[in-house]
This record gives structure tokens, sequence and C-alpha cells, in this order.
């Protein structure tokens, strides 16, 4: 991130984000609009990042805190569920309130929210500081794909989302890295705690910065929130999301098929809502107009796919390394590091090559992309104990192929949406990346533990057997989304 200079702060507020925005901000006083944009990245790093370095810090919690099996899954689905919940709303708040405002009290929520984390007694504490944390993560996170789009000038918008794709990926992967390095070295014998503790010194700092650096903006002619909407977007998502991230735990009970029915029934009540406030001339949630562009439906399809195998690749691959082949958290966090330099450095050479190729890139990407998961598939099924060099290997493949891909893939959708539309946009694409995630991670889950079946941790064969079936259906998703790359449109991004 670029050193910060006081001679760069910004004009305190730029109420109209209009297409002329990065023209206008230069107007202002504000000369770099791209240091902004770094600035709130450090929202979205965090916010995936505490979805993923959990994974590792998971058998340590309950050890500590005595939870059930339950209350452990809880405190991983009961994040993504308030984080899911809350995007489209987060995103529409920032449109109408201002951007940077929402961000900063995003960033807010979401530091109460660690050190309720870390000072937690008892597993309910916990869970009840992981859903405050989702409530900051889904206010801040929408926020930061606005930003770009309304803040730099189109020249460097590309490099700006190679930036951004480069951070989402490297918290992805780096995050069980993290989380595996903090509890190894058990600061001050405080064993799991430091991996909410860390968050706390980055996100008063991020706020600081914020503040002093980043330019405010609205979206042009916003309108009232849509509470209506809000209430039952929110309870249609509910319904969606946590029956999906429980129904494995539970064994699939009927009301698990029933929270899924109601939501079925909840979203198709949330539509006819935001086609009536439309019709009296309001401000929907969702404009149901963003529905029929084509890169905008596409791109949801996409993203759904994409992220489907990635969250669960990630979870069976993880489960493989320490379960099956015994490796400590750090030692499986270190067998990602390959893969999380190979996907930066590709990622920023993405963000370089989109203006140029444009859906191109975006094909052999996700071709690539496939074909890693392909290779892992092939090396696990074929081993009579995996070998983690020649994972190491395939995990490489990935990152080429993911950093082509998830890289440029957001900006694809969102160059093409109206500057009114931006933040909703994001909201709405930022919600399908955390569904696809909780659909893949319980689809996959339980076909990986239902090959697994009765085998004993350190059964290296077992796991291998199971993680070459699961990563096969991974790989479906893969292929689907190689296809869906076909149907978005050929102008470059």
């Amino acid at each position: 991130m670029t050193s910060a200079d006081p001679s760069d702060s910004p004009s305190q507020n730029l109420q109209q984000a209009a297409p002329d925005a990065p023209a206008a901000l230069i107007e202002h006083g504000w000369r770099s609009p791209l240091r902004a944009a770094q600035i709130v990245m450090v929202g979205t790093f965090m916010a995936i990042l505490d979805t993923f370095i959990v994974l590792v810090a998971a058998p340590a919690i309950q050890a500590n805190l005595h939870a059930s099996d339950a209350e452990i899954q809880f405190v991983l689905a009961g994040y993504q569920l308030t984080y899911a919940a809350t995007l489209i709303t987060g995103a529409r708040l920032g449109d109408i309130y201002g951007r940077r405002r929402l961000f900063v009290t995003g960033m807010c929520v979401f530091t109460v929210g660690s050190l309720a984390c870390g000072a937690a007694p008892d597993p309910a504490a916990l869970i009840v500081a992981r859903l405050v944390q989702g409530v900051g993560s889904g206010m801040m996170f929408p926020q930061v794909f606005s930003m770009i789009q309304v803040l730099v000038p189109p020249e460097q918008r590309h490099r700006a989302f190679g930036i951004l794709g480069a951070v989402i990926g490297t918290s992805t992967i780096v995050g069980q890295l993290i989380g595996g390095l903090l509890i190894s070295a058990d600061l001050f014998h405080t064993s799991w705690r430091p991996v909410f503790l860390v968050n706390i010194p980055i996100c008063l700092v991020t706020v600081v910065l914020t503040m002093w650096l980043v330019p405010e903006t609205v979206a042009p002619k916003a309108k009232r929130l849509d509470l209506p909407g809000v209430v039952v977007l929110t309870v249609a998502l509910t319904l969606l999301v946590f029956p999906i991230t429980e129904g494995r735990q539970v064994g699939w009970a009927p009301w698990v098929w029933l929270c899924l029915a109601g939501s079925a029934v909840a979203l198709a009540a949330f539509v006819i809502i935001e086609r009536r406030v439309e019709a009296r001339g309001g401000a929907p949630l969702v404009a149901m107009r963003l529905f029929a562009q084509r890169p905008f439906t596409v791109g949801m399809g996409l993203v759904l796919a994409t992220y489907a195998g990635l969250y669960s690749f990630f979870l069976m691959l993880s489960l493989t390394l320490q379960d099956g082949l015994g490796l400590s958290a750090l030692s499986a966090g270190l067998v990602y590091t390959p893969e999380a330099v190979t996907f930066f450095v590709v990622s920023l050479l993405a963000g370089k090559l989109a203006p140029t190729y444009g859906r191109r890139l975006l094909e052999v990407g996700a071709a690539v992309f496939a074909l890693g998961y392909g290779a892992t598939v092939l090396v696990a099924a074929t081993s009579t104990r995996l070998s983690v060099a020649v994972l190491i290997l395939t995990l490489l493949v990935q990152g080429i192929g993911s950093g082509l891909l998830i890289t440029p893939l957001f900006n694809a959708i969102l160059s093409r949406m109206g500057p009114g539309d931006i933040g909703t946009a994001s909201g709405v694409l930022s919600t399908t990346q955390q569904v696809g995630g909780s659909i893949g991670v319980a689809v996959i889950g339980a076909v990986f533990f239902a090959v697994l079946g009765p085998a004993l941790t350190g059964r290296a064969t077992s796991y291998g057997h199971a993680l070459a079936v699961s990563i096969a259906c991974v790989a479906g998703f893969a292929v689907v989304g190689a296809l869906l790359v076909f149907a978005l449109p050929k102008a470059p991004a």
C-alpha cells in the first residue's frame, strides 16, 4: 500500500458520485483515488480472512471453551449467516448515506465484534460476537466495489480491480496460514484468542486512514431505504443460508427443508414487493432491471459456481491435510503459501492484461482453474498416500487459473452497471458469493463425509479417496463456470 501523504488529503465530501466522479475528485483537490481504493481494501481482506481463519482455530476453541460440535459449527456458520444477510442492505445504505460512512461504521462494528470474540468466556458469547462481526463485514464489504467504480478513473480501474482480486484470493488462501501461526505461537498463553484480537489494531488504523484520505460519495438521486424489502430479503437469506450451513450437522432434519421452502416463498414475496415499489416510483432495495442485463445475470451464475467450488475445496483439503495426513495447523497452512504467492502475482498481471484481452482472459483463467482441480483429483485418486509436494504443484496451477479468472471477474460485471446501480449490484454479487460458498460447502461436504464414512483420523488412503471424489464435484462447478464465461459479452471489461 502506498504511504500516506497529507498533501493529498481529499475534499471532505463529494456528495454526488456521477459518471465523471474521478474528474470531479481531481477538481476538488483529490489527487490519488487509487490510494483511497487501496486503503478500503483492508476491509475486504479482513472480512474474508475471518471466514477462513476460524477453520484452523476451531479445534482449539472447542477444547478451550468446552464447546459442543453444534456450538463450534455455529461459531463458523453464524458469521457467514449475518454476513450474507447484511450485504445487499449494507450496499444500499452506502448508496444513500455515504459509502465512506458505511465502510467506517461497518469497520467499527467488526472491531467491536472481534474484541468480543477475543474476550468471549463461553461458546454462547463467542457465537453472539461472531454474529456481530458478520454484520460489520456485510456493511463494509460492498462499499469497496462501489468506491472503486466511482473514485478510480477508468484507465486505472483494471489495476485497482487487479489489486482487489489479489486481496480477495490471498485472504482466502492465507487465512489458514495466519491462523496456524497465531495458534502455534500461543501468545501470552492465550491459545486461539489472538486469531480475533489481531483484527483490532489493523481495523483502527484503517478507520483513521479512511477518515483522513478517502472522500465521501453517495449514489445520484439516492432515496430512502426500502424497509419492507430489507425485512423480507433478510428473512429470505436467513432461511436459505442457515439451513444450508447447518443441514449436514443435523442430518438434514425436516426443519431444514421447511426453512429452504420458506426461503423460496420469501424470495418470491421480495420480488413482488420490489416491483410494487418500483411501479409507484419508489427506490427498491434491488432494482429488478438489473436481472434483465446479461452481464449481471450471467455474472451471478459465474460467481455462484466459482465460489461454490473454491470455498468447499479449501475446507475439504484442510480436513485431509490435518485429519488425514496428520499435519499441524501451521504445516497445513504452509502448504497453501506457494499458491498464495502465485495467485497474488498473477492477479496483478491480470489487472494489466484485462483491458487488452477482456473476456479471453476469463476464458483462459477458467480453463486453467478447472485443469488445476482435475490435476488434484488425479493425484488424490491414484496415490496410495497423498504427496504434499505433488499437491502443492496442482495448487500452483489453480493459483494461476484463479488469478486470471477471479481478479477481473467483478470488474467485468460492475463496469457495465450505471452509477446508481453499482452499490446494489456489488451487494447482490457479494451475497451470491457467500451463498455460493455455503451451497458448495454443504453439497461437497456431504459428498466428502459420505465417501469417508467411519474412517479414523490418520487414515491417509481413505481421506485421499474422499478428497478425490469431492474435488471431482468441485471440478464440475468449475466446468459450469468455464461454460458461463462464454455467455459474457466479448468486449473488454
